[in-house]
């Protein structure tokens, strides 16, 4: 007998023997990318007056379900460590939806034992109720510019893992605790038996006096919160409403064209009737401007001449400034560009509006501080001579204007609505320290993170000199 026929016979007892049995079934890990349009629709928080601060406090009518997380792009780490946040996310709120920009849920999903979602950016205004970032300030605006044609911003909160994080509020080794008190705000948690250490850091030993019943949506969840006096403060950072007009004063916002820090399919959406986007009436597209968080630039870009551009005020001409660009600025944006510029320093409460002057030829043109709902005209000099000049928003958006065009900008409303909430800016969620930061006593909490700022990221008036 040859030896393959030994192998076959061998075989054939072997089985007889021992009969095929079916192994248990395995699921694989669902590496799956789906499509936004599938979740519910975005739930709106409301922000209420708090008698003890000057920030508002985030109160959810029921817990928020689809989360965008946006981190820095090309850097490693911080993609890891989103990774991270997500599966922690995903293991204790696993009702949750996680959603990542479509470049970034390509190069994260494999690292995910579980679906994630995305879809193009103009779908996210409708579908998002919260955005987590983790990165710098760049992570920040990337952030709201996607919110940029809309009035209605869902509340940011953002992990400093940047190169600057002015406007970073939380460490990411924060993020379990930052985490609850976002989610949880508004649940009306009594603050007994709590179970996880971070939670328990963020009561600070608080009485549950006061305190209402567990709100039914959030029964299933897990441990306790900080209850109704430790809801989530939130900080309403102003916006400006940017119009680009041609010389016949039609709304040429469509130019805009994005940059490379932004989203590259993020393309202005056709919308030809109004829609709801966060319990919000939106305007038609014709009529909508762009919203900028820190600045709108007009800078004379490679030109070797300086830019001549007319400035009005409320319809009044103030100057013909000649200059390599003039910036115009919320109070966020006083800590960016124009601080570099030689603009003023305001606090993100200031209502106010900054036009600050880039390198202009006269020592005499001095920043200038307006009143929010100032209307500033930016017009083009046909002294010129038919150069084409750049126009930046946020530094995501960018379209060259020729003379005869204008640019025209506004702040944002922000205030109370009729049911007693507050509408417009970007709500930013606002660390609140606990007892391990120190004695509080006599510290306004308010204004940690923009004092802070200053003095250990700005290094404000820091000494120099020897022995310094």
């Amino acid at each position: 007998m040859s030896r393959l026929a030994i192998s076959r016979s061998c075989q054939y007892r072997i089985a007889r023997c021992f009969p095929l049995v079916r192994s248990f079934s395995t699921t694989h890990c669902r590496h799956e990318i789906l499509d936004l349009s599938t979740l519910p629709d975005r739930i709106s928080p409301k922000y209420k007056e708090s008698s003890t601060s000057s920030l508002l406090s985030l109160q959810w009518p029921e817990p928020p379900r689809n989360i965008l997380i946006i981190p820095k792009l090309l850097a490693p780490k911080v993609t890891a460590s989103a990774a991270s946040f997500a599966s922690h996310i995903h293991n204790e709120y696993p009702k949750l939806n996680l959603v990542f920009e479509r470049r970034v849920a390509s190069t994260i999903h494999e690292s995910l034992p579980f679906p994630i979602y995305t879809s193009d950016p103009t779908h996210f205004p409708n579908k998002i109720d919260l955005v987590t970032t983790l990165g710098g300030d760049g992570t920040i605006l990337r952030a709201a510019s996607l919110f940029s044609l809309h009035s209605s911003v869902p509340p940011i909160l953002s992990f400093s893992m940047g190169t600057l994080g002015f406007l970073g509020e939380w460490k990411f080794e924060e993020y379990k605790r930052a985490w609850r008190e976002v989610y949880m705000s508004g649940s009306r948690v009594a603050v007994a038996d709590l179970q996880d250490p971070h939670t328990q850091v963020a009561t600070n030993s608080r009485s549950d006096e006061d305190e209402g019943d567990l709100h039914s949506s959030w029964g299933g969840v897990r441990g306790k919160s900080m209850g109704l006096t430790r809801s989530s403060k939130i900080l309403l950072r102003h916006r400006l409403k940017v119009g680009i007009y041609d010389a016949a004063g039609v709304n040429v916002n469509e130019q805009l064209m994005p940059t490379s820090t932004a989203e590259p399919q993020q393309s202005i959406p056709k919308i030809p009737d109004l829609r709801h986007v966060g319990g919000v009436v939106e305007q038609p597209l014709a009529s909508r401007q762009f919203h900028a968080v820190n600045e709108l630039v007009i800078h004379r870009g490679p030109n070797p001449h300086l830019a001549i551009i007319d400035v009005y005020v409320n319809n009044h001409f103030l100057t013909e400034a000649v200059a390599d660009g003039i910036l115009i600025s919320t109070p966020t944006g006083s800590t960016a560009y124009s601080l570099s510029a030689g603009g003023s320093i305001m606090h993100p409460l200031v209502k106010t509006l900054l036009i600050t002057p880039i390198c202009a030829r006269s020592l005499s043109f001095r920043p200038l501080g307006l009143p929010l709902n100032t209307k500033v005209v930016l017009k083009l000099s046909e002294k010129n001579r038919g150069r084409e000049i750049e126009v930046s928003i946020d530094g995501k958006r960018r379209a060259g204007v020729t003379i005869g065009m204008e640019i025209r900008v506004e702040g944002e409303a922000v205030g109370r609505t009729p049911d007693g909430s507050w509408a417009g800016g970007v709500p930013c969620v606002i660390r609140s320290p606990s007892k391990a930061d120190g004695d509080r006593d006599g510290i306004a909490e308010d204004d940690d993170g923009w004092v802070g700022g200053l003095i250990g990221l700005l290094k404000f008036n820091y000494p120099f000199g020897e022995g310094q």
